[in-house]
């Protein structure tokens, strides 16, 4: 199984999740509403889900082996950190950019 494509569609920073996330496998099956959870002491990828009848959340699609899981979850935990990585970057050089220098605006006030 190879993970051709992983897209970070939204980040979060107000509650526990912090992205929704799609992966493509093999160029031909895309996974969609994957989560990136901030859990007790690390963050964690939940795969799509939905409630049953009996208010049970069901997974809509997982890895069957825990390979397959560990191999799912390290390649999306990497994109998130360089996508935040590569986030952060960019808002430091749009603040640096605009004259925004955050310890200026607190010593000037």
């Amino acid at each position: 199984m190879n993970i051709t494509d992983i897209k970070i569609r939204r980040t979060y920073q107000d509650n526990r999740l912090r992205a929704l996330v799609s992966i493509t496998v093999d160029g031909e099956l895309a996974v969609h509403d994957i989560k990136v959870i901030e859990g007790p002491e690390r963050l964690f990828v939940a795969m799509p889900s939905r409630r049953d009848d009996n208010g049970v959340f069901r997974d809509i699609a997982h890895p069957i082996t825990t390979a397959a899981r560990r191999q799912v979850e390290d390649s999306i935990l990497a994109a998130y950190q360089e996508h935040m990585a590569a986030k952060q970057q960019e808002d430091a050089a749009v603040g640096h950019a605009s004259g925004n220098h955050p310890d200026e605006h607190a010593s000037a006030q």
